[in-house]
């Protein structure tokens, strides 16, 4: 019996006032990673998809950004805030 799966791991890499493109409100955006992993016997082994978004705290829409594009964003909200990163992973699980 082989036991197989994957698991989400939901990154917050850093928040940002931006203007959102659904409501138009000048508001907070989370600037988040998700990495898929495959997993063998409930063990995370390498990853399958990396995607980034940023999601609008006002309405909570969300933006799918290439990995430049969320890197840039990251290196200007570093400079705004003393470097300050955040990065506890929120956890997703599936098994099939």
């Amino acid at each position: 019996m082989i036991i197989f799966g994957t698991k989400g791991y939901l990154y917050q890499l850093a928040i940002l006032t931006l203007v959102c493109g659904q409501c138009g409100n000048p508001a907070a955006h989370t600037l988040r990673k998700r990495v898929t992993k495959f997993t063998l016997f409930f063990v995370p082994l390498f990853p399958i998809s990396t995607k980034y978004l940023t999601q609008c705290t006002f309405c909570g829409a969300e933006q799918k950004v290439t990995k430049e594009q969320a890197e840039q964003l990251q290196t200007q909200s570093a400079g705004g805030q003393d470097g300050q990163t955040y990065g506890q992973p929120e956890q997703q699980q599936h098994r099939f």
